[in-house]
């Protein structure tokens, strides 16, 4: 099984680090890699066996999926600002891979929508299925493209000190357009009244866990803007991303160590100064402390009940609400993704076009009637797989889910829950396959191996609230509160990750980019300085070109 990180031994444990990070997630390892860059000894501490969060790969009877890397944007591109923070923090050692033109299906009742690279490519589709709506379709590609634009406006406070950004993100709707500040739906309904457009236009909405009534437009089109001129996947499988980070932190006298849970955020006098560890009470020390375990588990767990009441940090958790949980299918098949024909593109389905209606059906009457199923081809995305595994394929189907449903065996042990459990993950993998096989019936009978991950896997191996995904949501109320911030009011004490910015890897890596800045205060600028010179080199370009 491969794995990346270090498992956590008391003789390697070094006296003193210039930071902790605690969580590996990409925000956690950006800002890590970041600060090792600028010489700082880093020791990054993950709980789980191996390193990467959502970016680690799952292994299971001869086969490997990713658990959470489905599809990059803008990655292709060297010049865009994620490429080149990826570049940085890998030593351009990070490879990517072009899925289909076609790299988005929408498939909506019997009717199918293809997502298109390229913004006329995009738009000229949507205008077969619209021809009415080709002002409308223009309109709103123009709108996300303006919200990209102005994106590093929104979030420029989460890089300055905690007081200046506060006021800056209390200021923020005075300078920005008003739609920063609207629902999905509210601005979708100003360019058109056409159901079936909208619910096509805002089919990614799994993406960021909402549907159109709920989800902030700003945050639909920061994903709708990140995938229009296509998408990428990480070549060598999502694992490729911790493997080319680490030994950048390394090299600057770091350490990125597994097994390594934190119980308890050491702080004296308002200032944090190291951790202890769940296992052996073991206590490392360093001068500034990073938490990618999320706003909530950090403020709720890691952090002193005393001091975070001190600062009224659990009483400001009030104002956001964790997001979604899900199911997933893991599922092996024998023949290759040539052989089987299965694509480079992504499918999302669902039972009608009005996708607020479908998630309050499910919401009123949690069967299994699920309103989004996800599915995607790994195995098929990732040029190097027919020889790292040959005459195999993977596939993963992904649903919403409740809590809920899990509640009578939360606590259990992982791959200890019993029968009752068992079965009821059947009666879900049952459901999700069918949907497989409603595109793919081929694979029926080539299918080798599944198994159903719950959000009590997620609570088990990411240590996420309540098994969420995408840390808290991503409503307009989430983005008006300006106490959300990478400087925490205990001294040296960070947040990065996804819920410093938005979620998906590109939201959690920016994270990691902002609280490095903050932490150095200053001289934050240095920080622009790495990811403004970095530019791949020919090796690389040419690797790229061959993958």
């Amino acid at each position: 099984m491969k794995r990346t990180g270090t498992r956590i031994r008391k003789n390697k444990i070094q006296s003193h680090y210039d930071a902790i990070v605690i969580g590996s997630g990409i925000g956690g390892l950006c800002t890590a890699a970041l600060l090792a860059k600028l010489g700082k000894k880093v020791c990054v501490l993950e709980q789980h066996y191996t390193a990467g969060g959502y970016t680690h790969t799952y292994e299971r009877n001869g086969y490997e999926w990713d658990v959470g890397v489905h599809y990059i944007g803008e990655v292709h591109k060297p010049w865009s600002v994620i490429r080149r923070v990826f570049d940085v923090i890998s030593d351009s050692q990070l490879a990517w891979a072009p899925m289909d033109a076609h790299y988005d299906r929408i498939v909506i009742g019997d009717e199918t929508f293809e997502y298109v690279a390229g913004r006329d490519a995009f738009k000229a589709e949507m205008k077969k299925h619209f021809p009415e709506e080709g002002k409308a379709i223009d309109t709103y590609v123009e709108m996300i493209s303006k919200v990209s634009s102005l994106i590093p406006r929104f979030f420029a406070g989460q890089a300055m000190p905690r007081m200046a950004g506060m006021l800056y993100n209390k200021a923020r709707k005075y300078f920005l357009p008003d739609y920063f500040f609207k629902t999905t739906r509210e601005v979708l309904e100003t360019l058109t009244r056409n159901e079936k457009l909208i619910g096509v236009l805002t089919a990614q909405w799994g993406d960021y866990g909402l549907p159109p009534a709920q989800s902030s437009f700003m945050m639909h089109a920061m994903v709708a803007k990140h995938y229009i001129t296509g998408g990428n996947y990480p070549v060598g499988g999502s694992i490729s991303i911790a493997e080319t980070i680490i030994p950048v932190i390394e090299a600057a006298g770091g350490n990125v160590f597994t097994y390594a849970g934190v119980e308890e955020i050491l702080i004296k006098q308002n200032r944090a100064y190291g951790v202890r560890l769940k296992k052996g009470g073991q206590e490392i020390y360093a001068d500034k402390i990073v938490s990618c375990a999320g706003l909530v588990p950090t403020y709720q767990h890691l952090v002193p009940k005393a001091v975070a009441e001190q600062h009224g940090l659990r009483r400001e958790l009030k104002n956001v609400e964790l997001s979604a949980s899900h199911v997933c299918i893991y599922a092996g098949f024998k023949g290759n993704s040539t052989s089987l024909g299965l694509p480079k593109t992504n499918y999302w389905v669902y039972p009608q076009f009005n996708h607020d209606l479908s998630v309050k059906a499910f919401m009123d009457s949690p069967g299994l009637d699920f309103p989004m199923i996800y599915i995607s081809f790994p195995s098929a995305k990732d040029p190097t797989w027919d020889s790292r595994y040959p005459d195999k394929a993977t596939v993963e189907i992904v649903a919403p889910s409740f809590p809920q449903w899990f509640e009578k065996w939360k606590g259990s042990t992982w791959n200890k829950r019993g029968k009752d459990y068992e079965a009821f993950k059947e009666e879900i993998a049952s459901v999700l396959l069918e949907t497989l096989y409603r595109f793919y019936p081929q694979l029926r009978d080539a299918l080798d191996f599944y198994e159903l991950s719950t959000p009590l896997s997620t609570e088990w191996f990411q240590w996420n609230e309540a098994g969420e995904i995408y840390g808290i949501e991503h409503t307009v109320k989430r983005f008006e509160q300006d106490w959300i911030h990478p400087v925490t009011p205990i001294k040296n004490l960070y947040l990065t990750g996804a819920d410093v910015v938005t979620a998906g890897v590109g939201g959690a890596l920016m994270g990691g980019v902002m609280t490095a800045s903050a932490m150095l205060g200053w001289r934050a600028y240095q920080v622009g300085q790495l990811i403004k010179n970095v530019y791949p080199g020919p090796d690389m370009v040419a690797k790229e070109v061959t993958a």
